[in-house]
């Protein structure tokens, strides 16, 4: 029998655009949900794996980059295609979808025998696509804002910074359990596609995915190939045109990471003097703070927010056995919690059992109005750290 007819399906520079996307989108995916939910076993395992919850952040914004310049790359491609090759914008919806969405889910319940025909992409292909998209521009926006905190309060209300937040994650989670469910399930169980493995689909699987390209591709149909000449003028404009873009959203890009330093400046490091200690043992003292330190200067744990609670709560959440299990004097203990639940949850003060203690205004440890509220600046800014 003769070996069945292969159809390209996907260039080589498809297939290595699509798993630049599967490994940052994956980095992306772990690194992030171990910090939504941080005390969780799993998440504690991870965070430890990557050395500290500092270098999973940088992982992550590191992957956050490359997906939006996989992004920039992306949007060049598909302009390419439709400005200059002008081929058909078969990836947009139309009205013809949702009938056959319709006719779709009447043949997987069982009242309709055949299966609707479908072109280059299917409405399942379309919708995923889409929703990339749609996914892409949220996690984009909501990723700046939780990114330059302190930038966006200058501009917007605190809030914008849970309410960006909440959505960051619930994305997030949609967008895993969409690859895990819908994705997963339809490329590789239901009926393992490997064109994005080896760039091509057989004529059989082409009959039963793609059935209307299949017929088009059989008849000759495809539209001729420009002139020459209007082919390479088109591409020249394009790139000109392109390049400027390009240029403008990388820089954007680096805008975005470089934009907000919250973190204080080391001081600059210098030869340690030669020091003769005593054998008696001495007391290493707390940090400590300004009585009635203003809200404004504390803007992160190591820029006052962790002097502060060293200073007031120390003597009794430090130290090898704290009061409840709870920890004030380390960033990773506050955020953890104790017996009653995390004392800081990041981005919602009012939660968060620190503000709510501190609250009444009779705590054993109590903290000036302008400290408590410096305390909630912070955690509705996300809590950081630097």
């Amino acid at each position: 029998m003769p070996e069945s007819r292969r159809y390209l399906r996907f260039p080589l520079v498809d297939r290595i655009e699509h798993w630049l996307q599967v490994l940052s989108f994956t980095t992306l995916a772990i690194t992030g949900l171990v910090q939504k939910f941080p005390t969780a076993s799993v998440s504690v395992w991870v965070v430890q794996l990557l050395r500290g919850i500092e270098t999973t952040r940088l992982i992550h914004r590191t992957a956050a980059i490359v997906f939006a310049l996989e992004a920039v790359y992306h949007l060049g491609s598909a302009g390419y295609r439709l400005l200059v090759r002008r081929v058909r914008p078969s990836m947009l919806p139309g009205v013809g979808d949702v009938g056959t969405a319709f006719k779709t889910l009447l043949y997987n319940v069982g009242l309709k025998k055949v299966r609707p025909p479908q072109g280059r992409y299917t409405f399942e292909e379309k919708m995923e696509y889409w929703a990339v998209i749609w996914g892409t521009v949220i996690m984009a926006v909501t990723g700046f804002i939780m990114w330059n905190p302190l930038a966006t309060t200058r501009l917007l209300p605190g809030v914008v910074v849970p309410a960006a937040k909440a959505a960051h994650g619930g994305e997030a989670i949609l967008a895993v359990l969409a690859i895990l469910i819908w994705h997963f399930y339809t490329v590789h169980l239901k009926r393992f596609n490997k064109s994005m493995f080896t760039g091509y689909l057989s004529e059989a699987e082409m009959e039963h995915e793609h059935p209307l390209e299949l017929a088009e591709l059989k008849a000759g149909t495809a539209p001729p190939a420009p002139d020459p000449r209007v082919f390479r003028r088109r591409r020249r404009i394009y790139l000109s045109a392109y390049a400027v873009l390009a240029a403008i959203l990388t820089a954007g890009a680096y805008f975005l990471a470089t934009f907000e330093q919250t973190a204080a400046s080391p001081a600059p490091m210098r030869e340690a003097p030669t020091v003769i200690a005593p054998l008696t043992p001495t007391l290493v003292p707390r940090p400590t703070v300004v009585p009635g330190t203003p809200a404004a200067a504390l803007t992160s744990w190591e820029n006052g927010i962790g002097a502060l609670l060293h200073s007031r709560c120390g003597e009794c959440h430090g130290g090898s056995n704290p009061i409840s299990g709870l920890d004030l004097t380390a960033y990773q203990g506050a955020l953890r919690g104790g017996q009653g639940g995390p004392a800081v949850i990041p981005g919602a003060p009012n939660g968060s059992l620190l503000v709510i203690m501190q609250s009444p205004g009779n705590h054993a440890a109590q903290l000036s109005p302008s400290e408590l509220e410096g305390i909630r600046q912070w955690i509705a800014a996300g809590a950081l750290e630097r």
